[in-house]
């Protein structure tokens, strides 16, 4: 029997009926206690903490909506992700609209007590500054490791500033913070596909001091592939959390986002590295910052979508 029964697309068609992520049963409707859930999967409709374009708030929306056509089975990895996962769509977490560091604390203490404790989270955003909340659960669900947990990071933009206008926990800050709190180790941190401009060179100070490994977009291009396998390695079986920026991708395959940045990964570019991170051991995940507003037919909610099933068939094989 699947770990995770989906409704027959030959009778239930995928445009009808409850819009979950993927089609996964919703977390009321998961049992028994036998089977317990691998993965659940949760929106925070959330963009208080953004730069630049508002609107990542409908994000998980947008991506539940064009994860209507996701099926089950990853040639890559060669695994039916529904028959090696109990999956689940947890709806989404309660958000406070006009407070940063009030959501992020109500969305981590909601997330930290969902599903069963074994569970593990992936949330999608809302802005980057939704990862704090979500890494803080994940830190606390899996025993509040000593040192933090490792991190894979993939972003146009580093997020290790430490304020703008004042404001301290918007989506330019949350890997600062969540190293500051120790729930990141930033040196088993990687991040991959920093490109652009800066607003000055010590924007990298900190990250660099922390011991942070950045991977620049050109390098993730030429070897970020054996870099990612070779990371997986020297981790050992330590726990990793992966978030994803949807700007690491170039606005040309993921025109709607908040703060976009030419010169980013194919779609190709970014399962392939997805894929070298194959034996990673997974603590949770993100993919943040869909802008449906600014998208051109569904094209980058439909991305994030597969980015998404890309974790969790990593999780899977």
């Amino acid at each position: 029997m699947a770990r995770t029964e989906l409704p027959d697309a030959r009778v239930s068609p995928r445009f009808a009926g409850v819009c979950t992520f993927g089609r996964y049963p919703r977390l009321e409707d998961v049992g028994p206690a036998g089977r317990p859930v691998d993965w659940a999967i949760f929106g925070v409709p959330f963009d208080g903490g953004v730069t630049f374009r508002p609107g990542a708030r409908f994000g998980p929306r947008a991506v539940r909506d064009a994860s209507q056509y996701l099926k089950r089975y990853h040639l890559g990895h060669r695994v039916d992700v529904c028959e090696a996962l109990s999956l689940t769509d947890a709806g989404d977490a309660p958000i406070k609209p006009y407070g940063i560091k009030a959501t992020l604390d109500a969305v981590a203490a909601w997330a930290t007590s969902l599903a069963d404790p074994g569970t593990r989270l992936m949330a999608v955003g809302g802005d980057h500054s939704v990862a704090y909340a979500n890494i803080r659960a994940t830190w606390e669900r899996r025993g509040k490791p000593k040192g933090g947990l490792a991190l894979v990071h993939f972003d146009a933009h580093l997020d290790t500033v430490d304020a703008v206008w004042g404001e301290s926990w918007g989506h330019a800050s949350p890997f600062r913070r969540a190293i500051e709190d120790g729930l990141i180790d930033p040196k088993a941190m990687i991040s991959l596909g920093v490109r652009g401009p800066l607003n000055t060179p010590t924007d990298l100070d900190f990250a660099a001091k922390a011991g942070v490994r950045l991977v620049s977009i050109d390098e993730a291009r030429a070897s970020g592939a054996a870099l990612l396998a070779a990371y997986v390695k020297a981790l050992g079986g330590r726990e990793a959390y992966v978030t994803v920026d949807i700007d690491v991708f170039d606005p040309s395959v993921a025109p709607g986002t908040g703060t976009p940045c030419p010169g980013g990964l194919s779609a190709n570019e970014g399962f392939a590295l997805l894929r070298a991170l194959r034996g990673l051991h997974l603590a949770g995940a993100d993919v943040v910052e869909v802008l449906p507003d600014r998208d051109v037919s569904g094209m980058t909610a439909m991305l994030a979508a597969h980015v998404m099933f890309e974790v969790l068939a990593l999780s899977a094989s």
